[in-house]
């Protein structure tokens, strides 16, 4: 905030200097124009005052621009800058035509006569040296905050410059004439020196006029599109940009962004990818202002992924059907592939609508991949129970010490651990030592290699609970938690 607060505080104080400089001008070659009745010179004070109302519409727009987006103002007020420039560049253009009369009466009429001093010289002297001054103060702050208002204050003063050379050359010629009596057309050289500023305010304010108004229609601001989406093709995730739109209010940019990402990402994931397309996009602004900020909304759409395997797919079609899939297995067959897995479907619906949610399922599977020829859902109905159970580790430890013996048989010696047994209701110890009729829970970890590939850690985790079962067939629940040493 602090930050900001600065930001709108140096754009105030160079657009309020820039109304002081102006009033100072203007009154100084009005006096002077009217001492020595110089058109140029005229032409120039109706041009520093033109300046006057120009700076101070900057300073009102810069102002306005830098408050926050309201109910009435979603975007912001930005495009008050954008009014501004337009504003200055039509007030431009009607002071150029009047000069332009004004300049043609006199050529054409011979009208007015020109009293041409030292102080005619000073006051464009001094007016070209504040215009430098001012010029680039205005040109640094309006590049590094991205302010157009600025920017076109800046260009009158700047075009001031050169304006004032023509005077001051058209002055310059009339005193010449005036004492070494040169030819009597040459003392028109004032006439056609306001003529010469009317063509630099002409030239400069269809410039600025169209700029302004390809901000207002929302012409997208010059290559900022194409370098956003050559800056977002290197963001990990994205499997395709698929369009890019900028428009421009003030130095605000707003930009609507689609991607297409894989569809088997998470919600969670698609939001990361979200907020990494935001910041890409954020840092291209600043090749056009040190200042230039972006607003973006991310719209991301699923895609299938060049990657995407078929077990991905067939995760993705099943919750996208509404059902969950598991235990998936993928099986190739004489160059063919079947897959097999666990269907979860609510646990309220009968057979026959079980059945036909998994028979759609299938189909979508099977007309994704052509790969597949056949698919063998097997249904069942998660349970949303919550079991009770009580520990009884302590009272069944022959039980449990066989369990360690039989996972350390495949795992490796010293590889069980933290074995925990549970059963349902009270426990009543068995004096008589029936462990096969037992119905318990079994949770116990067991370490293998680090190094060992998961697919591997799998299979032994299996022999593990196969092994479990052949010695205690009425076990009801076996966990077996895998880990590597410590």
């Amino acid at each position: 905030m602090a930050s900001t607060n600065e930001t709108q505080h140096e754009k105030t104080r160079v657009a309020l200097f820039s109304v002081v400089a102006a009033i100072g001008l203007t009154i100084l070659k009005i006096i002077v124009a009217l001492l020595t009745g110089s058109l140029g010179l005229l032409a120039e004070a109706a041009h520093s005052g033109l300046d006057l109302v120009a700076a101070l519409l900057t300073l009102f727009a810069v102002r306005v621009a830098d408050r926050p987006a309201d109910a009435s103002h979603n975007y912001g007020h930005g495009k008050v800058e954008n009014l501004s420039a337009f504003l200055e560049a039509a007030l431009l253009l009607l002071t150029a035509i009047w000069i332009i009369y004004e300049a043609l009466r006199r050529l054409l009429f011979y009208e007015g006569q020109i009293d041409v001093n030292f102080w005619a010289f000073a006051v464009m002297g001094i007016s070209i040296a504040v215009d430098m001054t001012r010029s680039r103060a205005l040109s640094r702050i309006a590049k590094k905050m991205g302010s157009q208002a600025l920017e076109a204050d800046a260009l009158h003063f700047s075009t001031d410059i050169w304006s004032s050379a023509v005077v001051i050359f058209g002055l310059l010629i009339v005193y010449l004439t005036q004492t070494l009596h040169l030819p009597a057309w040459l003392g028109q050289a004032d006439a056609i020196a306001a003529l010469g500023v009317s063509g630099i305010v002409i030239w400069v304010s269809l410039n600025l006029a169209k700029k302004t108004i390809d901000a207002l229609l929302d012409k997208a601001p010059g290559e900022l599109a194409s370098l956003i989406q050559r800056r977002l093709t290197t963001v990990k995730g994205i499997t395709e940009v698929r369009r890019v739109r900028i428009r421009r209010a003030g130095n605000k940019f707003f930009a609507d962004i689609i991607i297409a990402a894989p569809r088997t990402l998470s919600f969670e994931q698609i939001h990361a990818l979200s907020n990494d397309v935001e910041k890409a996009a954020m840092e291209v602004p600043h090749a056009f202002s040190e200042q230039g900020e972006v607003d973006c909304v991310v719209h991301v759409e699923p895609i299938a992924a060049p990657s995407e395997t078929i077990t991905e797919q067939i995760y993705y079609l099943a919750d996208l059907h509404g059902v969950h899939a598991h235990d998936i297995h993928i099986r190739d067959v004489k160059g063919q592939l079947e897959a097999d897995f666990d269907l979860e479907v609510q646990k309220d619906m009968d057979l026959g609508e079980a059945h036909a949610v998994a028979t759609q399922l299938e189909q979508a599977i099977l007309q994704s991949n052509r790969h597949l020829r056949r698919i063998t859902t097997h249904l069942e109905a998660p349970s949303t129970n919550v079991a009770k159970r009580q520990e009884v580790t302590n009272q069944y430890t022959e039980i449990a010490n066989n369990i360690r013996r039989i996972a350390d048989g495949i795992a490796g010696n010293g590889s069980a651990h933290d074995i925990r047994l549970y059963r349902p209701g009270r426990v009543t110890v068995d004096l008589k030592g029936n462990k096969s009729s037992l119905e318990l829970d079994v949770v116990l970890h067991t370490i293998f290699d680090a190094h060992a590939p998961l697919s591997q850690v799998h299979v032994g985790a299996e022999q593990i609970k196969r092994a479990l079962r052949r010695a205690y067939p009425n076990l009801s629940n076996v966990t077996i938690h895998t880990e590597p040493p410590e």
